[in-house]
């Protein structure tokens, strides 16, 4: 990692163009506001994972409230959603005529039907993997794809966020590689959230998705100093929120609803755009976080946990006056004879604390991996720089994948 490679950042907030569609509706019983939230005369097609919603009563409210609106049923939609999943959805979705898609289920099934619009309609090229192939390459300046139907979605596990974002995050297993996509096609009509729908999920579903969220939240804050007010004070105020409610949204025995509707708002709050406007993001935890899912498997959630305090140490020059503010507003902890790196490494600490109490084991021996796919996946970042500020490449990298065995 060279100093000459650091790219200095602005002191001020630069041009943005922010629009969000999506209409949230939020509560309890909302699911009851289906069927005059779904367009008249549309034909739906219905996505949903591994049955979870036909177990919790989603399935039957989402049923009675469309009727014979519902012409397709796609499950079996995988945690991570495989390419090759939703190339079989795009099928049907062509073959039965469909020009709605209703997403039920969690991040990974709204993810996967984000991908199957943008598949469907899908025409510059004969294979439809090209879409991620391209954003991976060119970061989404030279190709458009475009939505073959618009797509909604019933979410029933909060963590991405994507329920009110026009990103997705598609892996395929048979190449080990996992990409994001994003285009604004996809941004959900409406997305509904009923905390109770969390009520049934497990407790490591939940502290995934809290560690998620507040990762998504650092990407958007641990690589700006003095940019933006605002954008500083509401993402401290999240993770204030993520760290303070997570004992209470953790509650398995007697679920406490107000807990899981300030976890449920946060995570969306966390990648929705607002608090990204006009300031410098990061992804490197993410980019790094996608690799250890495609050749070990990990949940996304325990990749960020791992990687994330590591990545933080090695910016730690870059990022300490952030890091130090993000300690004391954050973590509260004192200033008074401290400098701001100190200050800093305190805060990185409280951080692999935060995920820890959450029951995520945050190395990856922890987790049962080894050392054995570090350079291979490395590698993957042979010729790129990644990081806000360009500094992090392939033997950055391994050398945080080192450090968190």
């Amino acid at each position: 990692m060279s100093d000459s490679d650091y790219v200095t950042p602005p002191r001020h907030l630069e041009n943005f163009d922010f629009c969000n569609p999506t209409h949230i509706v939020f509560g309890t019983g909302s699911i009851d506001k289906l069927g005059k939230l779904v367009p008249e005369g549309k034909r739906v097609m219905i996505t949903y994972g591994g049955g979870s919603i036909k177990r919790n009563g989603v399935y039957d409210k989402v049923k009675a409230q469309l009727g014979d609106r519902i012409i397709a049923e796609f499950g079996g939609i995988e945690a991570n959603p495989d390419y090759d999943t939703c190339i079989k959805a795009v099928a049907m979705l062509k073959e039965k005529k469909a020009d709605f898609l209703l997403a039920v289920g969690g991040g990974s099934v709204v993810d996967a039907t984000k991908f199957i619009s943008l598949a469907a309609g899908w025409t510059k090229t004969e294979d439809p993997y090209d879409i991620l192939r391209e954003f991976a390459q060119k970061n989404n300046q030279d190709y458009e794809p475009n939505a073959f139907c618009p797509i909604s979605c019933v979410i029933t596990l909060p963590a991405t966020g994507t329920e009110m974002d026009c990103a997705g995050v598609i892996s395929c297993r048979r190449l080990h590689e996992k990409t994001g996509v994003m285009h604004p096609s996809v941004y959900p009509m409406f997305s509904i959230l009923d905390p109770e729908t969390t009520f049934s999920l497990p407790r490591k579903q939940i502290a995934n998705g809290l560690a998620d969220a507040f990762v998504h939240v650092m990407e958007q804050y641990s690589c700006n100093w003095d940019m933006g007010r605002v954008q500083d004070e509401q993402s401290e105020g999240l993770l204030r929120a993520i760290i303070d409610v997570a004992p209470s949204a953790l509650e398995m025995e007697k679920p406490n609803y107000k807990a899981r509707a300030d976890y449920f708002w946060s995570t969306t709050m966390a990648l929705n755009g607002v608090i990204a406007c006009g300031v410098r993001q990061c992804w490197a935890t993410h980019d790094i976080g996608h690799e250890l899912t495609a050749f070990y498997g990990l949940d996304h959630g325990v990749t960020l946990s791992i990687v994330h305090p590591r990545l933080l140490t090695l910016l730690l020059p870059q990022r300490k006056q952030q890091l130090a503010r993000m300690g004391n507003k954050v973590f509260h902890i004192p200033r008074e004879g401290k400098d701001d790196e100190q200050l800093a490494k305190e805060c990185i600490d409280h951080i692999e604390k935060f995920f820890q109490s959450l029951g995520i084991a945050t190395t990856l021996s922890g987790n049962n991996c080894d050392a054995s796919h570090i350079k291979e996946i490395a590698a993957k970042f042979r010729g790129r720089k990644i990081c806000a500020e360009k500094l992090i490449s392939e033997k950055e990298v391994e050398e945080i994948l080192t450090k968190s065995l």
